[in-house]
This record gives C-alpha cells, sequence and structure tokens, in this order.
C-alpha cells in the first residue's frame, strides 16, 4: 500500500462523517414538503398568441390527445378572442411527447434549437410535456386574433408533422 493511498484513504475516512451531517437536513422527515405544492403565480407575459390563462376563469375544456402516429387529435381548433381554454393533453403513446403553442415561426425555431439540444429543459406556461401514458395541462387566454399553430417539438415529431392549428377569431 503506497503512502499516497493510505492518506487519500484516511482523508476519505475522515471527511465522510462531514458529507454525512451536512446531507442529514435533506434527509429529515417532517411537514415540509408534504402536501400540494404553492403554486406558481400566473404569468402576465404576451405573446404573439395570447398569454398564460387563469385556471379559475376557463371557460371551457378542450382535450388533445398525442400518438406516436405523430399526430394530434383534434388537430383543429377554433376558440374566440378573449377566451380562455384548459388544454388536457394526452400521451397515448409509448414516446414522450409535447404540445407547444405558439406562431409557425416560433415553432420552427424552438424546434431547430431542440434539434441541438434535445435535453434542453424549459417550462413555459404554453407547453405541456407528457410522459407515455400521462397527462398535462395548459391553461391559455388567446388575447389577439389570427391563425396561431401548436406542435410536438420533441427532435423529429414535428418534422414528421405533429402540429396543430387554432384560429382565433375576433371577439
Amino acid at each position: 500500500m503506497t503512502v499516497e493511498f493510505r492518506v487519500k484513504s484516511l482523508a476519505a475516512l475522515l471527511l465522510a462523517p462531514a458529507g454525512l451531517l451536512l446531507a442529514l437536513p435533506g434527509l429529515a422527515h417532517g411537514p415540509a414538503g408534504h402536501g400540494p405544492a404553492k403554486p406558481k403565480p400566473i404569468s402576465a407575459q404576451e405573446h404573439p398568441w395570447g398569454r398564460e390563462g387563469d385556471p379559475k376563469k376557463a371557460t371551457r375544456t378542450i382535450e388533445i390527445r398525442m400518438s406516436d402516429k405523430m399526430r394530434f387529435t383534434a388537430d383543429v381548433l377554433k376558440v374566440k378572442q378573449g377566451e380562455t381554454v384548459r388544454f388536457v393533453v394526452k400521451n397515448d403513446g409509448k414516446a414522450m411527447h409535447e404540445m407547444v403553442i405558439g406562431t409557425m415561426a416560433e415553432l420552427k425555431s424552438h424546434g431547430e434549437l431542440m434539434k441541438k439540444f434535445p435535453n434542453m429543459e424549459h417550462d413555459e406556461p404554453y407547453m405541456a410535456h407528457v410522459e407515455p401514458g400521462k397527462s398535462g395541462v395548459i391553461t391559455w387566454t388567446f388575447s389577439k386574433a389570427g391563425e396561431f399553430h401548436f406542435g410536438c417539438l420533441v427532435p423529429g415529431h414535428f418534422d414528421a408533422g405533429m402540429i396543430g392549428r387554432i384560429v382565433v377569431s375576433p371577439a
């Protein structure tokens, strides 16, 4: 056994209890961390396709199903300007899928970025990342009239045609 090995072993032995003591508060079992997570405040940020909606003010719920055939069902939606919609997004496939609302240009740009950084994490109110067999929710207020889109930006899915359209009629 070399002197260097003995010194490293001794240092590891002496430092291990300190590491354990530092970790103990995180392992403590108490009331913190139990119960529902605090809801995030609703963002007031305006996008060309609207803003995050208040779930209490949703006027209707639209179910969107996603499949490994790279399709959304329904894929054409009609809403009115000012309407707040609760989307329940269900992944019927075996692969991860997502629904991202935006303009076609924004979705294409974001899709290219996802190809370069496929494990990029982001959490925006106009996105729902849904594991296989699970559901997600987006509540969105369509504050502007026009034609907008939604797509799955998991690399390859958007290019395979996993795109939908939202037509927002003037109030």
